[in-house]
């Protein structure tokens, strides 16, 4: 891979620093970043080579302005659709561009709004889950609301809790087999050969078929649950035509996928800046009405004012998608910068959300500077949810969720933190750990 102007960290400094970039790879490339410029070429084998960086302007470029010279890497194309199949996410060209127009109407605003009460009511069963007074890492709590709350927008009351924690318990073990993978690629033999591989494709099936027996019957009822599983069933082709069952469950399998761990990640990284920052605890609980009811939600999503803020600044600090990668299809350049067709291109939306150039005071947490949320000022340099035509279609999904999610916990609780602050866990996407927090009652402060 030929590229010019772009500085080299070369295989050997890759090596020496192998262990820590195993166990998380930020810190070796912010010294990089800070030693090198905002792009450099990394050397991570034989004639292989990744070229990381930090340019808003050159990811903006990529994902908007010459987006159709660029494509997803093999680790979605490849990696990941071998357990998810191909919608969305992991679909690429002409099949992308026919699915996103087929779904995308089901993920406006207004379709949105008859998904509220389920998901106030299913925020509202987890969170009374939170035992009070004791240190507990909310983690799992958030993980679990945000898979209910995919589960049953999508299906309504269809499914009983056990096939839900099934379809739970088989998404989260087929992703941490994908992270095992990718960590350790000389094992990729040994995955096979043991059968490791093979145990967990057999899961992924096992969850295809629970989902067609799901699909079946809302079929055959006749019934209109009005949920997002109703819309997948509607949606039309050009041709008059709806999804197969086959693509109808690789879009279902996406939705679990993309639909709950990086809102459980984004809610637990809220609650830790919240009980680290209490004064913005009580700006979130002062907007608030006296009573959380399911016809108030509507109306409230349009007046709350610093419950959004502080979600947008905690996404900028802890961006679950924390990178973006892309492969050109022909040679290309930016900024001075050339490099030859099938250059290998990774983008910390980490580094870029607290970058001094773009930031003033980057690494505080300050949700005013989202203040004035119509002018589009850090449009250029904000990517919580990706950027141009492939930008997350359920942005505004995540966003009703984790606004819900985080007022009724400010109605309820106030958090405090334990004397360890957080720490991240670079996956597949931005993961806390040891996100131990105390939760005191409202009612009894």
């Amino acid at each position: 891979m030929a590229t010019t102007n772009i500085p080299t960290v070369s295989f050997l400094r890759f090596l020496k620093h192998s262990f820590q970039i195993l166990k998380n790879p930020l810190p070796f490339h912010h010294a990089n970043f800070e030693r090198l410029g905002d792009t450099f070429e990394l050397t991570i084998g034989w004639n292989k080579k990744v070229v990381f960086s930090r340019d808003a302007n050159f990811l903006q470029y990529v994902l908007q302005k010459n987006q159709r010279n660029y494509t997803k890497s093999e680790i979605q194309t490849r990696d990941l659709s071998k357990y998810v199949g191909h919608g969305l996410l992991t679909a690429e060209g002409a099949h992308w561009k026919q699915q996103r127009k087929l779904i995308q109407p089901g993920f406006h605003k207004k379709q949105l709004v008859t998904l509220l009460e389920t998901m106030h009511q299913t925020i509202s069963e987890e969170l009374s889950k939170i035992q009070p007074g004791t240190s507990i890492d909310v983690f799992p709590v958030f993980n679990d609301l945000a898979f209910q709350v995919v589960a049953k927008s999508l299906f309504s009351g269809a499914v009983n809790p056990n096939e839900i924690n099934r379809l739970q318990h088989i998404t989260e073990a087929a992703q941490r087999m994908l992270v095992r993978e990718l960590r350790q690629p000389y094992l990729r033999t040994w995955f096979r050969w043991s059968g490791t591989l093979e145990k967990h494709i057999d899961l992924v099936r096992e969850a295809r078929d629970l989902l067609k027996r799901i699909v079946h019957e809302r079929r055959q009822s006749g019934q209109r649950q009005d949920d997002l599983l109703d819309m997948l069933l509607d949606a039309r082709y050009e041709d008059g035509s709806a999804m197969d069952d086959a693509q109808l469950m690789d879009e279902i399998l996406i939705l679990f996928v993309a639909g709950h761990e990086t809102t459980s990640n984004a809610l637990t990284f809220i609650a830790e800046l919240l009980a680290r920052h209490p004064r913005y605890q009580e700006k979130i609980a002062s907007e608030l009405p006296d009573q959380l009811t399911s016809e108030k939600i509507p109306q409230l999503l349009k007046e709350l004012q610093w419950t959004p803020m502080v979600i947008e600044e905690a996404m900028r600090l802890y961006p679950p998608a924390y990178f973006i990668d892309r492969v050109n299809l022909e040679a290309d350049a930016c900024n001075d910068m050339r490099y030859e067709a099938g250059t290998s291109l990774l983008f910390s939306v980490y580094e870029i959300h607290r970058h001094p150039a773009y930031w003033e005071d980057p690494l505080t947490f300050r949700p005013e500077r989202f203040e004035d949320r119509t002018a589009r000022t850090h449009s250029g340099h904000y990517f919580p949810f990706g950027a141009g035509p492939r930008m997350c279609i359920g942005n505004n999904f995540a966003m009703y969720e984790m606004i819900l999610a985080v007022a009724q916990l400010m109605k309820r609780f106030q958090i405090e933190p334990v004397s360890r602050p957080i720490e991240i866990q670079p996956l597949i996407t931005l993961k806390p750990k040891n996100a131990n927090l105390v939760f005191q009652p409202r009612d009894q402060l």
